[in-house]
């Protein structure tokens, strides 16, 4: 079996549109895999994942975006946001194109994340509930430990679109599983 070589590279001004694009193509087939094509679930023109969400994490104070590389070929991207002080630095966007899915790709990619930020204390992730695929994949590949769970019940305190404080009324909120894994 051949082996291919998964690097990160900072994500350049001319990768941004097929960056954002190749996350949402990413999170949509996540979703299409779990409700199928009568999904609700969706924020914008029938994206899982807003243009504005993508964005706001990729321009966000102390965001870093990077493009993960199969061979020198773009396969998927993440984004952390590092906190310079504490150190508790979260894991805002991670994805592999699902053609790539299954090949060890994200795993790779997230050894490396690991290795480019050696100073952090903890890294903290969030999934929504129904993505069984991501809650595997950062439980038992990478070792996070489900740490809160916000639903109608126990609404996330900040808005998940905006950061703001969240004016959660509990309609249409579905459930997201929070993430953390301690590193020090």
């Amino acid at each position: 079996m051949e082996t291919k070589t998964v690097t990160l590279a900072p994500l350049t001004p001319d990768d941004r549109e097929r960056f954002i694009l190749d996350n949402q193509e990413a999170f949509r087939f996540g979703a299409m895999e779990e409700f199928g094509r009568r999904d609700d679930h969706m924020e914008e023109d029938g994206e899982i994942i807003s243009r504005a969400t993508i964005e706001r994490c990729i321009d966000g104070e102390h965001s870093e975006a990077l493009r993960i590389l199969e061979d020198g070929r773009p396969v998927g991207g993440a984004v952390v946001k590092l906190d310079p002080v504490s150190h508790h630095n979260e894991l805002e966007l991670l994805f592999v194109t699902p053609h790539e899915h299954s090949n060890g790709v994200g795993f790779r990619a997230w050894q490396l994340i690991e290795e480019r930020y050696p100073d952090t204390v903890v890294w903290e992730t969030c999934t929504p509930y129904f993505e069984t695929r991501n809650i595997h994949f950062y439980v038992n590949k990478c070792g996070f430990h489900a740490v809160e769970f916000f639903n109608r019940f126990h609404p996330d305190p900040h808005d998940p679109e905006t950061g703001e404080v969240n004016n959660y009324d509990g309609d249409g909120f579905d459930g997201m599983f929070r993430f953390e894994k301690q590193m020090k």
